[in-house]
């Protein structure tokens, strides 16, 4: 019998596996396709270049042209003076759509129904003839004093009438982006409100709509924009002073009205950039606490904070900040 030596061998020792060699993913379409734009863009810009029709050098003599100037600034206050009115009316008419008080509700509804239902450009033309409906203006108490008369026929009020026909059209959409941004809000938070003894209208007032406000912001920046978009057609009233009316006036009179079509247009698109920076900034401010992600400025906070460094994930706190402070 023959002794058979036996070896105890260990567990083989592991190899490190090699490494993979990724290749990107060719896709010969998206640059065939980016291409084909690029070209087509760039013959579109030396036709429009090269066009006499555009008549560029009309165009940068009407861009800074004191009347066009004057004419934009008349547009901004048109907006604004006409986005005032539609926000404080429409906040008015959210709260009495949602009010248990079926008159303010009734009410409410009639409103919107009219104003939504018929072309902005008809109600205008209604309030540019409102001087010839009633030709006077009685404050006072009915049937019994009057303490004001306003003759509405003698006054050159079309710039009242244009703000007030675009905020009053503007109101009734107003009010469904608050009723929407008032909807969003947790109905605990309107509980706990009512916990605390607060009557309905401190509820709407204190609780309510300032959490709504993140909603109801970014739909309000496009309605803004549009409001701005809009004023060409206060024609209608007729009042002629703002950007489009006054660049029409001025095409008439030198029979040129594509380069100052495309004088207006950049003064639209100009003031419009500008509202859409504000209308980020504004969204960003009513979106603070929504992600619990740190921004890299909270993180440069807390680190100053501590007195030391705050470990932050690669690319993260690079990353540039987007409106409600998320990370895409």
């Amino acid at each position: 019998m023959s002794d058979r030596s036996t070896s105890v061998t260990g567990p083989e020792p592991q190899t490190e596996p090699e490494t993979i060699k990724a290749v990107p993913l060719r896709r010969p379409g998206r640059w065939i396709a980016g291409i084909v734009v690029a070209v087509l863009l760039a013959l579109f810009l030396y036709g429009a270049a090269t066009n006499e029709a555009y008549r560029w050098d009309v165009y940068a003599q009407y861009l800074f042209d004191r009347r066009i100037t004057e004419a934009a600034w008349k547009t901004v206050q048109l907006t604004v003076l006409a986005m005032l009115l539609a926000v404080l009316l429409g906040v008015l008419l959210a709260v009495m759509r949602l009010s248990p008080n079926p008159v303010l509700k009734t009410v409410s509804w009639v409103y919107l129904w009219i104003f939504r239902g018929t072309p902005v450009y008809v109600q205008l033309v209604f309030w540019g003839l409102f001087p010839s409906i009633y030709k006077q203006l009685d404050l006072g108490i009915p049937f019994v004093h009057q303490f004001v008369h306003i003759d509405l026929q003698g006054i050159n009020a079309a710039f009242l009438f244009a703000v007030i026909g675009l905020g009053l059209n503007e109101a009734a959409y107003m009010a469904e982006i608050v009723r929407a941004g008032i909807g969003s809000v947790p109905e605990g938070q309107t509980e706990a409100s009512v916990a605390l003894g607060m009557s309905w209208s401190q509820t709407i007032r204190r609780t309510v709509l300032p959490q709504a406000m993140r909603v109801i912001i970014p739909p309000t920046g496009n309605e803004l924009i549009s409001m701005l978009k809009t004023t060409s057609l206060v024609a209608a009233v007729p009042y002629s002073l703002e950007l489009y009316g006054r660049a029409r006036d001025i095409s008439g009179a030198n029979f040129q009205p594509i380069p100052l079509l495309l004088v207006a247009a950049t003064w639209y698109l100009a003031i419009t950039s500008l509202l859409m920076v504000g209308q980020y900034f504004l969204e960003r401010h009513y979106s603070k606490g929504l992600s619990r992600q740190l921004t890299a400025r909270q993180l440069r906070a807390l680190a100053d904070a501590q007195g030391k460094p705050v470990p932050v994930e690669p690319g993260a706190a690079q990353a540039p900040d987007i409106p409600g402070g998320e990370r895409r």
